[in-house]
Formats: structure tokens, sequence, C-alpha cells
């Protein structure tokens, strides 16, 4: 197979062939944003010059390296974290991002700790998914004097000297969710509520939400003590699995943490008049939520829009780089989308 020419990354990337020559010799300047599109053109066809383009680039616009701390590398939902974050660094128009993207599978404080303070000695600023922990607080801290921001992303940190939150209002998300199995039923029954682990604030919060709406406008349905998965399918499949065969009022599923996979594998093998009468509700979509939408086994997924959030999570990084001196925490809400089995 021929490598591709001039003319074919001309094509791809909508420009003249003299405008990739100026590029690739760099005689001549050309504007940021078209070098971004054909660097992303190089990228898709394979182009034997992508490293003197990217050279270019780093020579000609504003670069940082910015570094994003996520979890479970075995989580599809994650995957597309991975994917949007890429594709909100390479739309920059004005600054060259160098995207470093590292996993954390052992989900231990420690760890996680150890992993963000690595990342942060690579990078101008971090973004972190974790749990809220003193540990990992005191990393932040730490990040904080060697003039590294950390973004809290999707759940908040309670470390006073992290930098911005950037994800949804999850009191409003957790108030959505009630009022949606609140609507969805009749008559009294029971709710179980999943979380992957009392220390991640959005689903704490959501959680408390959760129940607040129920007591104040749906007293009729009994909120069971919340279930910690620990973020693991296999645990979320073997309590709701002895759930279905030990509760015979169960009429709503909460999860506002992993496991959604091991909980439609729960009802799959239920009889269809068991989970027929079950409103289930998660939080966030992926290839599993989404199957789990088109069979009707789940009533909504209440989601962060992965690209906006992306986006602005790359734009507040940036902003908190350049800024003058300490401030304080930069909150930004990104509206969670509701999904149904009829917009899916």
């Amino acid at each position: 197979m021929n490598r591709p020419t001039i003319a074919d990354l001309a094509r791809e990337a909508e420009v003249s062939v003299s405008t990739v020559n100026r590029i690739l010799s760099g005689t001549a300047p050309v504007r940021g944003t078209t070098m971004q599109r054909v660097q992303s053109a190089a990228e898709r066809i394979g182009f034997y010059g992508l490293g003197a383009i990217e050279d270019r680039l780093r020579k000609t616009a504003p670069s940082y390296r910015l570094g994003f701390l996520l979890q479970q590398s075995n989580r599809e939902l994650y995957q597309l974290f991975r994917k949007k974050i890429v594709s909100a660094c390479r739309e920059r128009r004005d600054e060259v991002i160098d995207p470093l993207i590292d996993f954390v599978d052992l989900l231990t404080p420690e760890n996680i700790s150890a992993r963000l303070m690595a990342l942060g000695k690579e990078c101008d600023a971090v973004a972190i998914i974790a749990a809220d922990h003193p540990i990992i607080g005191q990393t932040i801290g730490a990040l904080r004097e060697m003039d590294k921001p950390v973004i809290a992303y999707i759940t908040d940190q309670s470390a006073p000297e992290r930098a911005a939150y950037v994800g949804a209002d999850n009191w409003k998300l957790g108030r959505t969710a009630a009022w949606l199995i609140a609507q969805t039923t009749t008559g009294s029954g029971r709710i179980a509520v999943f979380i992957g682990n009392h220390r991640y604030q959005c689903q704490d919060v959501a959680d408390a939400s959760f129940r607040s709406y129920m007591r104040e406008h749906a007293p009729r349905l009994f909120v069971e003590e919340s279930r910690p998965t620990h973020e693991e399918s296999s645990e979320a499949y073997n309590m709701v699995t002895e759930l279905l065969e030990t509760t015979e009022d169960l009429v709503g599923i909460l999860i506002v943490g992993g496991g959604i996979s091991g909980i439609l594998r729960a009802l799959r093998q239920a009889p269809e008049e068991k989970r027929a009468n079950i409103r289930l509700v998660c939080r966030d979509i992926g290839p599993e939520t989404r199957k789990g939408l088109s069979e009707g086994l789940i009533t909504a997924a209440l989601c962060h829009p992965l690209e906006a959030t992306s986006a602005m999570l790359v734009q507040t990084m940036i902003e908190e780089i350049e800024r003058d001196g300490p401030g304080p925490t930069t909150q930004r809400t990104v509206p969670f989308e509701i999904v149904t089995p009829e917009n899916i």
C-alpha cells in the first residue's frame, strides 16, 4: 500500500497543497487553526510528516501539557472519557495541548495519591476523578505548592487547595432521579440505592438529595440503606440477585456509581413479571447502559454530556494555569442529560 502523499493530506484537510508545503517547510506563517486541522488529518491518514507538523505547531502556539487521572481502564465509560478528552484537546484553536491520560485500577487512596503526584510532576495541571480522602487532599495541597493546579472532574474534592470543580449539579441529579421513579410507580414499595463508595462526593450528594425528595413528595416509597458496590459489577450483580430473591415489593433501583452491568445481568436473569415492575435509574452512559435502555430495563440515565464536559474541563485547566496568583475555587457546572428508551 502506497504511503499518503502531500496531495492526499491536503485533500483530507481541505486545504491547498501549498499550505501543507508551508507548514512542512516552516518558511511562511500559517494560522494555528489551519495547522491543527492539517495535524488531525495527518493522524487520520497516517501521513509520514506528522512529526514535522507537530513540531511546527509547538513552535507557533502556546503549549500546555495536561494530565488526566481516570479510573478503571477496563470500564468502557472511562475509555469514552479518554476519547472525548483527547478530542477536546485536539479541537483547541489557540493552544497546543499535549494530553497525558493515566488510569488507576487499584482504587486505594495511597495508590491514587502516588499516581496523582507522578502525573502532576510531568504536567502543567491535572484533572482527577477520585473518592474524597485526606490522603488525596494532602497530595492536592502539595501540588498546589508546586504551582500545579488540580481540577476535580465529575466528583468534587474537599481539599481547599483544589483549583476547580467541573461537573454536574449532583443535588439536582438526585432529586431528578427521585422524581422519575416517583412518577413512574404507583402504590407503596421499596427502593434500593447502590453507590460505588461513600467517599465519592457526587454519589453521596445525589443519594442525599434523592432521599430528600422521597421524604417530601413520595413517603409511600421506602428507600433502603445505600449499598456500596465498590465500583465492581460482580458485587452489584450478587446484591441485586439476592434482593430479587428475598424482596417481593421492590419497585425501584437507583445506581449512582459503578456496577450497572452487574445490575442489568441480574435483572435479565429474573422472571419477566418481576423485573417489569422495577424502575431503574442510573447515571452516565456507555455501551452497556445503551443496551439496557434499548431493552427497556433502564427507565432513565442521567448523564454527563461527554463532549461539553470535556471541553469545559480543558478550558478550565488552561485558565487555572494562566491565573495570576491564588483565588477562589472555580465551580463549573455542566447540565446533565436525561436519556430514556424513547430518546436514546
